[in-house]
Order: C-alpha cells, then sequence, then structure tokens
C-alpha cells in the first residue's frame, strides 16, 4: 500500500511538472510579428536649407526657382531676371519616419540631405519644409538647425579631403506631427496578426495560445503568415487585449535548413537544421611555381663566339596530398563545421565543398549564394 501511494505521488509530481513547465525555447509573440495596419509611415519633403558658409548649390536653377518660391510666402517678389547667388543656399530632400499612433503635437528626427552640388550643409539652417505622405497629404512640418557630422576642407592648390557625409544632416526632433494616421485597431471587427517569417507551424502555435489565453475560436490561422483574431467592442478592452497577446509565450518553429553564402566577402553562415548525407570529401590543393633565372654564356677562347644572357626557366608542379574525409550520415552543425576544420578548407574552399555536396545530394539545406 505504501508502495502504491509513492508510486501515486510520482505520477503527480510528472503530470504537474507537464502540465506547469513552460516551453523550452519560447519567444514572446511581440518577437515574431506585429498587429496588421499598426506600423510606421514614410514622410518626404523638399525644402532649403539656408545660411551655409558657401558651401551651397552656387546658381542652380532649381534652386533659385526655390528661394523665390520662399521669398514669395512673405509678399517679395524679385526682379523676373534677378539671379541671386546661392552658394549660401541649397535644395534638400528631408525625409522621417511617422510611428504608429502618432498624435498631432509630437516631435520627430528628420533627416536632410543635399540633391544638388552642396559641398557641405554645415552650419545651415532648413526652412519650414511640409512632410507629405504617400497620399500626398501633409502629416507633419520640419524645420531647425542641421547636425552635420562630416566635414571637408579644400586647398588652393585643388587638393580637399572629406571626412564621412558632410552633405547630409540631421535635425533631432526637427518635425512636428500635424495629422495623425488612422490605424483602425479600434473599429475592425477583427485584428489581424502578422509573422515577420513565413512558417505554417509558428502561425499554428500562435493561433492555439491566443485560444489557450481568450477561449477557444478567439483565433485562426489564415495562411503561413497572417493569425485572425476576434477583437472586443472599444478600443481600451482591445489595447488591453492586444497586450496580453503580445506577452504569449510560444515556440516557434525551427526554421527550414539553410547554408547562406556572401560570395564578396567569403562569409559563410550554416543554421542548426543543416543536415549531411553520408558523404566522402578529400580537398588538395595544387601549386605550379614558375622560377625565371638568367645565365650568363661564355663563348670559348679564341672562338667567334660573343657573350650573352640566357634565359632558364624552371617549372615544378606540387600537390598537397591530404586524406579523404568520411562525414557520417546526418550530422549537426558542430560536426559540419569540426568536419570543414578537420580538412583545412579555407572560406573560398568551403563554398565549393559545400557546392559539391549539394550537387551530390547530401547537403540537405538550401544554398543561397548573395
Amino acid at each position: 500500500m505504501k508502495t502504491f501511494r509513492t508510486l501515486l505521488a510520482c505520477i503527480f509530481a510528472m503530470c504537474w511538472v507537464v502540465a506547469f513547465s513552460g516551453p523550452a525555447h519560447a519567444d514572446r509573440i511581440k518577437d515574431l510579428g506585429g498587429f496588421q495596419g499598426i506600423r510606421a509611415n514614410q514622410l518626404t519633403g523638399y525644402g532649403i536649407v539656408v545660411g551655409l558658409p558657401g558651401t551651397g548649390d552656387d546658381n542652380l536653377e532649381y534652386t533659385v526657382q526655390s528661394l523665390k518660391a520662399v521669398a514669395s510666402r512673405f509678399g517679395l517678389q524679385l526682379p523676373p531676371g534677378a539671379n541671386p547667388g546661392m552658394k549660401n543656399a541649397a535644395v534638400v530632400l528631408v525625409t522621417a519616419e511617422l510611428p504608429a499612433f502618432a498624435k498631432p503635437g509630437q516631435r520627430l528626427d528628420i533627416t536632410v540631405a543635399s540633391m544638388g552640388k552642396a559641398k557641405s550643409l554645415r552650419g545651415g539652417s532648413l526652412i519650414m519644409t511640409p512632410l507629405l505622405g504617400a497620399d500626398g497629404q501633409i502629416y507633419a512640418m520640419a524645420q531647425g538647425n542641421l547636425a552635420v557630422g562630416g566635414l571637408g576642407a579644400e586647398g588652393a592648390d585643388g587638393s580637399k579631403i572629406v571626412v564621412n557625409i558632410p552633405s547630409t544632416g540631421r535635425i533631432p526632433e526637427g518635425a512636428t506631427v500635424e495629422r495623425a494616421v488612422s490605424t483602425g485597431f479600434d473599429t475592425a471587427p477583427t485584428l489581424t496578426f502578422n509573422l515577420q517569417r513565413a512558417d505554417f507551424t509558428t502561425a499554428q502555435n500562435v493561433a492555439a495560445a491566443i485560444n489557450r489565453k481568450l477561449g477557444f475560436g478567439s483565433a485562426e490561422a489564415l495562411d503561413a503568415v497572417s493569425v485572425s483574431v476576434k477583437a472586443p467592442v472599444g478600443a481600451d478592452v482591445r489595447a488591453s487585449m492586444m497586450s496580453a497577446i503580445e506577452n504569449l509565450d510560444v515556440a516557434s518553429a525551427e526554421p527550414s535548413a539553410k547554408v547562406i553564402v556572401n560570395a564578396r566577402t567569403g562569409t559563410v553562415v550554416i543554421n542548426s537544421a543543416v543536415r549531411v548525407g553520408p558523404a566522402a570529401v578529400t580537398h588538395g590543393k595544387l601549386t605550379v611555381r614558375i622560377d625565371e633565372n638568367q645565365r650568363i654564356s661564355q663563348p670559348a677562347p679564341f672562338s667567334q663566339g660573343q657573350t650573352a644572357a640566357v634565359q632558364k626557366s624552371g617549372v615544378a608542379v606540387e600537390e598537397e596530398r591530404r586524406p579523404m574525409f568520411l562525414l557520417a550520415p546526418g550530422p549537426k552543425l558542430a560536426d559540419v563545421v569540426k568536419a570543414v576544420n578537420a580538412i583545412g578548407a579555407s572560406p573560398a574552399d568551403l563554398v565549393a565543398i559545400l557546392e559539391a555536396l549539394k550537387e551530390a545530394g547530401a547537403l540537405k539545406a538550401e544554398l543561397i549564394v548573395l
């Protein structure tokens, strides 16, 4: 009887561990993707920077037109033939990112880049510039003094030096939001959560985790990316629900086996899902050496010959012999790396070995060459 009670206690303890222990490699849902419509929006504007110390566009036609347009805002009409000097001004493109839920009055950081012949924007000030969205509407107004990290200097003889990029600068909090972007999260009948990486297993796991939290039927996987969630009425209730969903832990699926090769830099990245079938690999090194030497040929005494330089060439071929290395079936990433190091392959040689394994059908992975 005592043995039976002990066994029952052990079974209960095991069930408790299984029921309340979390997944071994769980990720928060917020780290796997985001809700549809809740995203940043890009803003762009065309403006003019003034106050430059002679490093501006220098009389470009569109710079002159831009300056005349700025002057006309204040009721100043320049004569038709007037062509003011533009060394102290430059036309620029202004870019900014409008985050989700940004409200009027909030500040944005902006980037200002010259689009003309300006050598440097250091010391310049951006005149009030509207920033437009993809729909052509004004969502922010930008203005302020530029902070430029680059610099340039030029000598009288034409020599010059440039550090970083002086024709681009930033204005921290240089724009003010004038219009909010509607996300529709408080009015749409359902909310859609989109994964950053398409995977049917992960999408099903996300839907199952939401159903365990909110109740069966609250979420369903639409495809390998999107999970639809039934949303209650009211912005406050939805915000609380979305917060709870984002902090749920989900076991994401193991990624597909991939080998990434950067042919320009020789970088090779192998993920943990890569497997190699049984294969024998040998890696040899062939070296061809050619030596060129000159010798002086002396004629025999009392002969009619002349002293001359004679070219002597030596050609030799050396082949470094290495034993064949056997790859056991189904090794993991650590075994692949160990095998490659054993045959002494360089990054360039490793690419050739991986391509050969792929052609032989021994590499169980997708080979991607950048």
